[in-house]
């Protein structure tokens, strides 16, 4: 497996993640997008029964975990971090469950080409050199396939505020995305869709102890996806859900 200066710190600091006993702080933040991590599930869920589906950045396999209770007909999950790996191994064998975990650079798979009707992941295109990560996906993907992620936006001034103060709790080299990166995206993949989340239900997340069955958080994120209808608010988004198609 061929690795960048960029790729091996990135394993680095993933595989110190992965080993600690607690989570990072900023995991308490998370609830903000909750409705997100719902839109994504559903999006898969219509779309992967008898596909051949690929967690692009599986971590420890928390989703696919989810999805192959959607009858896909095949999912495989790669990482850099071979910590991340083995846990999402033994899970998997713990809960009786057949995903095909291997180690490898997300950037240039061992993979082969149109092999892919979905490729999905949550979090990880903003760890990775945008270009390079976009055309292996679309060379994975079949003819038609489907792309889908959740990923964090560089555009909201107090949030880049918060991580320049906090500049341990991520990698060195992450780079939340920006326009550019979408104009690349565009480039690539036809239909693309971006829906934003996590203003409103950022801003007052204090208030609200659980997502779940909470009238306040339905109440934000309505109002949230009201203001996304303007550009402006766009930018102040923290995340957003990225669906595309190889054509």
């Amino acid at each position: 497996m061929s690795l960048s200066e960029i790729n091996i710190r990135e394993k680095e600091f993933h595989n110190k993640l992965q080993s600690k006993p607690k989570g990072r702080f900023e995991n308490i933040f998370y609830k903000a997008i909750s409705n997100c991590g719902e839109d994504f599930l559903i999006y898969l869920k219509d779309k992967a029964k008898n596909s051949e589906i690929l967690d692009y950045g599986c971590g420890l396999g928390s989703f696919a975990e989810k999805v192959i209770k959607y009858n896909p007909r095949k999912i495989t999950g790669i990482d850099i971090s071979e910590i991340s790996i083995d846990k999402a191994k033994k899970k998997a064998k713990e809960l009786n469950i057949d995903i095909n975990y291997k180690v490898d650079n997300c950037e240039k798979t061992s993979l082969h080409q149109n092999s892919f009707d979905i490729v999905y992941g949550t979090g990880i295109l903003h760890h990775l050199e945008i270009n390079k990560c976009l055309d292996e996906i679309h060379r994975v993907l079949r003819s038609n396939g489907l792309l889908l992620f959740i990923e964090p936006l560089g555009t909201n001034p107090i949030i880049n505020l918060y991580r320049k103060l906090t500049p341990n709790a991520r990698s060195k080299d992450e780079h939340p995305l920006i326009k550019k990166d979408f104009e690349y995206l565009n480039k690539k993949f036809v239909d693309v869709k971006i829906r934003y989340y996590g203003f409103l239900t950022l801003i007052f997340f204090p208030f609200y102890k659980t997502p779940k069955k909470s009238k306040f958080f339905e109440l934000l994120v309505s109002f949230d996806q009201l203001l996304f209808k303007f550009k402006f608010f766009q930018i102040l988004a923290w995340s957003v859900l990225i669906s595309a198609k190889k054509d």
